[in-house]
């Protein structure tokens, strides 16, 4: 078998990887944790590491189906948007790597704030750019060539040279996929433009893997490497045909949402913003409330016993706004917006249902705002998340959202990557 594409997932546990056919079916997985690190030093060349023992974990799982790896012919890497790392030219790290969930640059913010429109991806002491900021005060002596994301990384492994990312992962840094270019502005700030990647459109060929990396990994030499994308946007891609006003939603830890609109739709002071996927926009928006709180609340066990209980076609009466601390940031972009679960009724099962009927209102109106900016009407509707599960969350979030929830058929990140280069 032949023209076969591996997706790589780097998430925040481990790497997955995923082989799939020239129809899209996926032959054979693996998985493999990332290596113990120091998280106030993060080391990124662990990244690779971990990377090259999942493929060739993968290389075998492959073997034993009878298939070889060598008939893979292209490769993709998606990895956690706004983790980004300061490499030389050899692409060893020079700095420590910052997380996607990094925060506190106040200093870095102050200097992005007297420069950058008043509403932009890139304000906040949390921004992918106030990283960057962070990241080029640890470089001392200035020894760094390249800003890279988590994917583009192991894609500059791959290749055997850096430099390049996409329009997926470096949207929260600031490029602009419409202009194709970054803001004109950052040459005012304190940012070593030079190390900043040239971006190209998400899954777009970049060329051959490494000789050196082939040969070390049983890959063919003529595998061609493809630039990444995130790993939210590869998840959708696992989960949802591309048509516009298919939507996914993740009831994970937190709540997700995103739909595939004909327009771009960025509301950057309510959480919203849009990532290209070919000729259409993925917009989205993460809400600080989801299953983070239930599991706070109750032991899984006591979730399915009490969901038993509830009749999922009656409305709750409750309007809680369900979060483990203050602070919300979409469909309300508000810091200090307080947790709200009370009053709570003596029945167990009456708060969990408020519970979830206030989550699955939370969650119409962030398709709601979404509309409401120029988006698509919400269409086909598919859950990602260990909310999925729920078949008394999936009834009560029908009725409020007015479309039947789906299961997703996959959700793996590292098959939407595959997903994405083999299209």
């Amino acid at each position: 078998m032949t023209g076969l594409s591996l997706g790589i997932d780097l998430g925040t546990s481990g790497v997955r990887t995923a082989v799939l056919d020239p129809d899209g079916i996926v032959l054979s997985s693996a998985k493999t944790a990332h290596l113990p690190q120091d998280t106030d030093n993060i080391d990124a060349s662990k990244w690779w590491t971990a990377v090259k023992n999942c493929i060739i974990l993968q290389g075998r799982a492959l073997a034993e189906m009878g298939l070889d790896i060598r008939a893979v012919e292209r490769v993709g890497v998606d990895g956690t948007s706004g983790t980004i790392v300061l490499t030389d030219a050899a692409l060893r790290p020079v700095t420590p790597a910052l997380m996607y969930d990094s925060a506190g640059f106040f200093a870095e913010a102050a200097e992005i704030e007297k420069h950058a429109p008043q509403v932009h991806i890139t304000q906040g002491t949390n921004s992918a750019l106030a990283r960057a900021l962070r990241l080029q005060a640890f470089d001392i002596e200035n020894a760094a060539v390249h800003l890279l994301h988590q994917a583009d990384l192991i894609i500059a492994h791959l290749r055997g040279v850096g430099g390049v990312s996409d329009e997926n992962n470096t949207l929260k840094l600031g490029f602009d996929p419409e202009l194709g270019d970054w803001p004109d502005w950052f040459e005012k700030t304190s940012l070593r433009m030079p190390i900043l990647p040239k971006v190209v459109p998400a899954g777009a060929p970049l060329g051959q893997v490494s000789s050196a990396v082939a040969a070390e990994l049983g890959l063919s030499a003529q595998v061609t490497v493809h630039a990444g994308t995130t790993d939210s946007i590869a998840a959708f891609l696992a989960a949802s045909p591309l048509e516009v006003g298919n939507a996914v939603t993740s009831l994970g830890t937190t709540l997700a949402i995103k739909i595939l609109s004909r327009n771009r739709i960025d509301v950057p002071n309510m959480g919203l913003y849009s990532h290209k996927v070919g000729d259409a926009w993925l917009v989205g928006g993460a809400s600080n409330t989801g299953g983070g709180v239930l599991a706070k609340l109750f032991d899984p066990d006591a979730l399915v016993a009490l969901s038993g209980q509830i009749d999922p076609t009656v409305s709750s009466t409750l309007d809680y706004y369900p979060l483990i601390k203050p602070g919300e940031r979409f469909p309300v972009n508000d810091p200090t917006l307080a947790p709200r679960l009370s009053p709570r009724p003596e029945s167990d099962a009456d708060f969990l249902h408020g519970i979830l009927e206030s989550i699955a209102r939370i969650e119409r109106a962030g398709y709601e705002a979404i509309q409401a900016h120029g988006g698509p009407k919400l269409g086909q509707l598919y859950t990602a998340g260990g909310g999925a599960s729920n078949p008394v969350w999936t009834a009560i979030r029908a009725r409020v959202l007015g479309v039947t929830p789906q299961s997703t058929p996959s959700q793996e990140a590292s098959i939407g990557t595959a997903r994405l280069i083999g299209s």
